[in-house]
């Protein structure tokens, strides 16, 4: 009986083998295929690139424009910050009296999209720093890396944060680079050469992400404050949701642990 059994399981593993063989050129089509949907993607995405080169070239005098009328707008970038419910958080009352200075602020991609953008504030002349043009750079290669330049602040003499913004920022182990809770203008020095924090592609400035892709689209309805903090807030209330959850399971257990 314990022969059969044997002779059962080869016949079973035949079969499965046997199945194998038959579903392989299928299986071999299918990647065949799958293999064209990618290329096609590829192209897409080439396409999607070239299409917002055109565009950046038709939105740039119509940003040109807006950044005219702006200036005729007094303190309009403080406002804007102050309102935005995230860049407000790292504008200190020291920093709101330099951004007092603040005259312009642009955001331009890259010719080639996908390989970075400059941020660049303007200010004018000021009792903090002898620059009128700060900018911060990002270039990003193709193998994924990510690299932050930026324009060294010439503080004047006992000026606010000289020391702090030209001396050395503290190294750290996050892959994801945190808001500084010190004063925008620490951000705003950071850079590789400064604060590498580990594999260059790792690097993820989310100050500068807020200002690209939130601030600078439509700064107007933060001037307004316009905005609905809920879209804001979303993730931090599920995350609070998720750990009150976690507490009350643990208080269950607790108690069923006592009974």
């Amino acid at each position: 009986m314990g022969a059969d059994k044997g002779k059962k399981a080869k016949i079973v593993e035949g079969g499965e083998e046997e199945d194998g063989t038959k579903l392989f050129p299928f299986v071999e089509k299918l990647q065949e295929i799958q293999d064209d949907l990618e290329k096609i993607n590829e192209d897409a995405s080439d396409k999607v690139l070239e299409l917002e080169q055109q565009f950046n070239e038709i939105r740039r005098p119509v940003y040109n424009k807006r950044t005219e009328v702006i200036n005729s707008i007094p303190d309009f970038w403080l406002t804007a910050f102050l309102s935005h419910p995230v860049l407000s958080d790292i504008l200190n009352d020291e920093d709101q009296k330099l951004f007092k200075h603040l005259v312009s602020l642009d955001v331009e991609d890259f010719k080639d999209v996908k390989s970075g953008y400059t941020i660049t504030f303007k200010f004018s002349e000021n009792p903090f720093f002898e620059d009128s043009e700060l900018i911060k750079t990002f270039n990003f290669s193709d193998d994924g890396a990510t690299n932050i330049t930026c324009t060294p602040i010439k503080w004047k003499e006992g000026a606010y944060l000289q020391e702090i913004t030209n001396g050395d920022v503290p190294n750290t182990n996050s892959k994801k680079r945190p808001f500084s809770e010190d004063s925008f203008f620490t951000w705003f020095s950071e850079s590789n050469q400064k604060n590498p924090l580990g594999p260059a592609d790792t690097i993820f400035d989310e100050v500068a992400e807020v200002i690209k892709e939130d601030l600078w689209p439509n700064p107007l309805k933060y001037f307004n404050n316009e905005v609905d903090e809920e879209d804001f807030d979303g993730e931090d209330d599920e995350d609070k949701e998720s750990d009150d959850d976690e507490d009350d399971e643990d208080e269950q257990e607790d108690e069923e642990d006592e009974s």
